[in-house]
């Protein structure tokens, strides 16, 4: 009698599995997924009601759907003079007619491949598009022989390099399957937080979500099922348990207690030729009251362009160097440096302030001479970008560091500076309004204000959305503009000519416009021109040589010209709005009355039309932010992969908002109950917290 086979394990090399083998074990591993319980991870994206057939006839606007049908025909529609073209793709089925089509092409020769009178399923969004129901870019695939025995719900999973859908779900519940009741580990979550959030076992999630119930059709298509709640919850809460943790170490810090008198900053509030606003002042109350505590401060200041967070951080400053302390202040890019420079130049210096600025175009002799006068306690102000990072850079006695742009920063680029002194305060500003679902990921371990008030006198930003067919206008009025003294930007998505987009280009429009508008004068900058390039031109538009500055988006931030009124953006579909509210921002900083005019370009997607005419109905940052986190989520909402956001395989930040918060105040209220972590309840998540984090105690989380 043959022997039993052993169960398979879930700590299993993947390869191992039946069906995998050594060259699709390789591919997963590229993906992450190593283990047989890593594949258990890999979550369904969505789910097909395969029960109830649906055809053309019986499809509603804003219904995401799949249905089978024939292809037609493929027909390229040019856009005018445009190289440009949209592709229209014909369906069919016994019940209708209905069109796919596609602003851009996905891959070269990807609408070859459709056959005339082939059926392939169709999966998209159903829109109506002036009047008549159509997709936009479906997902269409060619039917699978086993799907014709799949008439049940249906669990959809991303594909990878030609593994299908279909066989990563054969795959997974053949792992379900194999794995024997004996192979699951211990439950991690407590068993009083599993009552309290209302957790399903993890086992028992798994099964759910991956061998769907068609009695639980409608939670698992809205992805509102008990096995969603329990994994999103999940993935939340390994996140916020980290951050709860580091924020609970940094409060154990022994910190510097600031308690100086406040003379400077009293001096500073007189010499001002207005009045903080009310926001400003309650920012400035928080930062104070927490230099005076024991711990470090962790605080962010956020608020929109020209709300006054640099004059909060100054303040925070005089403070500290009045205890006797050195304060330093790193800021992205080199022009955004020099400008805190000089504003510290003209607020501080007549304070008797003693300033330095350190780049990375500092000569040696500066930067050596810049060294000595820190290290002797010569400097009370350091501002510079990531030099200041550098292992020469040593200070007598750091007590602040203060950031500007916190999300260009690394964790260990924010590390070393730490590392410049014996913790030191630390204040974050960011002119990027962060929506409070992102903040509670991205920044929970820091202290949250807010100045939500802009300061009086702002002129208003008018903001229009057009199409081409209006951009003569557009520079015309500009140019009326220019005409009355005043100055402007032109940006483009692009510096120079793209073989795979049809899109303007910084270089090449920059010649057509001069020869356009002799009478303008023009300047050209763009991120492939050296540093002190860009700082050469930038000054001179400054100084008001040239009338327009055309460029790409390297003005996103710090460029100050109080006499630039008027933005123009090309092809402003393609930016987020957050980038777009950053980009107005570098016009309304003066008293004229101020103007940004989205050009949006041929073929754009309903989208790209939604998102650009949303520009127009505000200009509250946080608005904007809250509306592009929605619309692109969070990873290129930050245009930066950030630690933990990245591991999100089901949570949305959006749609999960109460579960978010939910794993938020869990996590954070076992360490409030028990800050070591040493109860028995604890330990198995506590574990879990050291293996995902290569720590062996609590103090290894920086």
């Amino acid at each position: 009698m043959a022997a039993n086979k052993p169960s398979l394990r879930l700590e299993t090399d993947v390869q191992y599995l039946k069906g995998v083998g050594p060259k699709l074990g390789e591919l997963f591993a590229k993906k992450g997924i190593h283990t047989v319980f890593d594949l258990l991870k890999l979550y369904p994206r969505a789910y097909e009601d395969r029960r109830a057939a649906r055809n053309i006839a019986s499809l509603k606007a804003e219904e995401v759907v799949s249905l089978k049908a024939q292809v037609l025909k493929v027909t390229p529609i040019s856009m005018g003079r445009s190289q440009r073209k949209i592709y229209d793709i014909t369906f069919r089925d016994a019940s209708g007619v209905i069109h796919a089509k596609y602003f851009r092409v996905p891959y070269r020769g990807y609408f070859e491949r459709f056959q005339p009178f082939h059926e392939y399923r169709v999966i998209g969004k159903v829109i109506n598009y002036r009047g008549r129901l159509e997709f936009h870019h479906p997902d269409i695939r060619d039917l699978e022989s086993e799907e014709e025995i799949q008439d049940d719900l249906i669990p959809i999973y991303s594909e990878m390099e030609n593994l299908t859908s279909s066989k990563i779900q054969r795959l997974i519940r053949s792992a379900l399957d194999q794995v024997s009741k004996a192979e699951w580990p211990l439950e991690k979550f407590p068993k009083n937080l599993m009552e309290k959030c209302g957790l399903i076992p993890l086992k028992e999630a798994l099964y759910q979500i991956h061998k769907p119930s068609p009695e639980m059709s409608q939670m698992l298509l809205e992805l509102k099922s008990p096995a969603h709640h329990r994994l999103i919850f999940e993935e939340f809460f390994w996140l916020e348990l980290y951050l709860a943790a580091k924020k609970s170490g940094l409060k154990k810090e022994q910190g510097l207690s600031i308690l100086s008198a406040g003379e400077f900053r009293q001096r500073l509030l007189k010499s001002l030729p207005f009045q903080l606003t009310g926001a400003q002042l309650r920012c400035a109350d928080q930062v104070h009251k927490d230099l005076k505590g024991p711990h470090p401060m962790n605080r962010l200041v956020q608020g929109d362009v020209g709300s006054g967070k640099t004059l909060v951080a100054f303040m925070a400053a005089l403070d500290v160097i009045e205890a006797g302390y050195q304060v330093a202040l790193m800021a992205p890019t080199e022009i955004l440096a020099e400008q805190h420079f000089r504003n510290a130049q003209k607020i501080l210096s007549p304070l008797g302030i003693k300033l330095g600025l350190l780049t990375g175009k500092s000569k040696a002799s500066e930067r050596k001479a810049l060294i000595e006068q820190l290290q002797a306690g010569d400097i009370d102000l350091l501002i510079g970008t990531h030099a200041l990072i550098e292992d020469p850079v040593q200070f007598q006695a750091l007590g602040l560091v203060i950031i500007d742009e916190q999300h260009r920063f690394g964790v260990q680029q924010r590390a070393q500076l730490k590392q410049k002194g014996h913790c030191p305060h630390f204040l974050v500003m960011t002119a990027t309004p962060i929506p409070r679902t992102l903040a509670m990921t991205v920044y929970g371990d820091l202290d949250v204000s807010v100045i939500d008030e802009m300061p009086p006198g702002r002129s208003p930003i008018q903001t229009r959305a057009a199409f081409e067919s209006k951009r003569k206008m557009a520079f015309d009025f500009m140019a009326e503009q220019i005409a009355k003294g005043r100055q402007a930007y032109v940006v483009y998505p692009l510096v120079d000519e793209s073989e795979k987009m049809d899109l303007k280009n910084a270089v090449q429009e920059f010649e057509k416009l001069k020869a356009e508008y002799p009478q303008i004068r023009w300047a050209l900058m763009h991120g492939r021109m050296k540093s002190d390039e860009k700082d050469e031109v930038m000054e001179a538009f400054r100084r008001h040589e040239h009338d327009v500055l055309v460029s790409t988006t390297v003005i996103e931030v710090g460029v100050d010209v109080p006499n630039a009124n008027v933005m123009i953006v090309e092809h402003a579909e393609r930016f987020g709005l957050s980038q777009l509210h950053q980009l107005r921002g570098r016009v309304g900083r003066g008293t004229h009355k101020s103007f940004c005019l989205l050009m949006m370009g041929h073929a754009v997607s309903e989208e790209g039309r939604e998102r650009t005419r949303f520009m127009e109905t505000t200009t509250d940052g946080f608005k904007v932010a809250e509306k592009d986190l929605e619309m692109r989520g969070p990873g290129e909402f930050l245009g930066t992969r950030q630690s933990g956001l990245a591991g999100f395989q089901l949570a949305n930040l959006v749609r999960d908002v109460m579960i978010l918060q939910e794993a938020r105040d869990a996590a954070f209220e076992i360490f409030l109950k028990d800050p070591e972590m040493k109860s028995a309840e604890n330990a198995l998540l506590r574990d879990e917290l050291f293996r995902a984090h290569g720590i062996t105690s609590l103090a290894g989380i920086a």
